[in-house]
């Protein structure tokens, strides 16, 4: 990304009420992911069609799951770091991550003092983060390409502390139980992409979709962008490597990942600026496909009411 694009960034921005929708992924056993969505993290089957399904909490499909078969799990390519489902509050984490416990399930505890977060993997290998939002234990920044936490006493942190988990699970109460769904309230909060390199993505995600750049850490080889002021909508990483090929299509993984425009004056604006910049994109069921540089699927929607 060019100095320009960097310093115009109120030249134009995406809608500030954008969100992060669906993601789809292409899985090898349908029944066994289905199985992990619903027992271990609690989400609710909202239907299922042949080799398909789609799981939430409700209301919006949050994930969409197409079996496929003869797929590997492949290494060194781009694609999903992790998607990450935001908590309404630290209670409804804590029953999260007590079910996790409960259930014997591996996860890793993180405390990024702005969020309070566990990591895990499902069955087949994508990434996963729980969170809950808690700016009032300090904030991160990425600043003069470095990243930057500080505590709320104005000490610095790694941002990446082992979690309290005892002192979050005081958020339960007695009568809570763990084996009931997620509340409606939760929803994506956010994705992580591998990609081929950082600037390249940022000229698509900041240079024509219009996300704002939050921040840029090369020694870390990432950058976040938000719509809003967020903190970051998307994570883009060039942890596999510079130059990542993108995934066989034989791969496992993510199909892509939906960007909700809250209505349709602010999709027909970033679609605008998507036919100037010459992106090619495919009008399909779910919404306007398109490809990041590294081959990462985007679909635009309008968000439904």
């Amino acid at each position: 990304m060019n100095q320009t694009q960097t310093a115009d960034k109120t030249r134009f921005s995406i809608h500030p009420a954008t969100k992060i929708g669906t993601v789809a992924l292409k899985v090898g056993v349908l029944e066994n992911q289905l199985t992990f969505y619903q027992q271990m993290l609690g989400f609710r089957l909202h239907w299922r069609e042949d080799n398909q399904a789609g799981l939430g909490t409700g209301g919006a499909d949050l994930l969409h799951l197409k079996e496929e078969p003869n797929l590997r799990k492949y290494s060194r390519v781009t694609g999903l770091y992790h998607f990450a489902v935001l908590f309404p509050d630290r209670r409804e984490l804590a029953r999260a991550m007590a079910r996790l416990f409960a259930l014997k399930y591996p996860n890793h505890p993180t405390d990024h003092i702005m969020t309070k977060t566990t990591y895990l993997d499902d069955p087949e290998g994508n990434g996963i983060e729980l969170y809950a939002e808690s700016p009032e234990d300090g904030t991160w920044t990425l600043a003069n390409g470095e990243y930057v936490t500080r505590r709320a006493d104005g000490s610095l942190s790694d941002g990446r502390e082992p979690l309290d988990v005892e002192a979050l699970l005081t958020h339960l109460k007695e009568e809570d139980r763990l084996d009931v769904p997620v509340p409606p309230e939760t929803r994506l909060g956010h994705i992580h992409l591998h990609v081929r390199d950082i600037d390249e993505a940022l000229d698509f995600y900041h240079g024509v979709l219009g996300f704002d750049v939050m921040g840029v850490a090369k020694s870390f080889r990432m950058a976040f962008v938000s719509a809003g002021g967020y903190h970051h909508h998307i994570g883009l990483n060039t942890w596999q490597g510079e130059g990542a090929p993108p995934p066989p299509v034989d791969a496992a993984g993510m199909r892509y990942f939906t960007v909700e425009l809250p209505d349709q004056k602010a999709m027909e604006e970033v679609v605008a600026r998507v036919d100037q910049a010459g992106i090619p994109a495919n009008q399909t069921a779910e919404g306007l496909l398109l490809y990041d540089p590294s081959q990462n699927g985007v679909i635009l929607t309008v968000r439904k009411r």
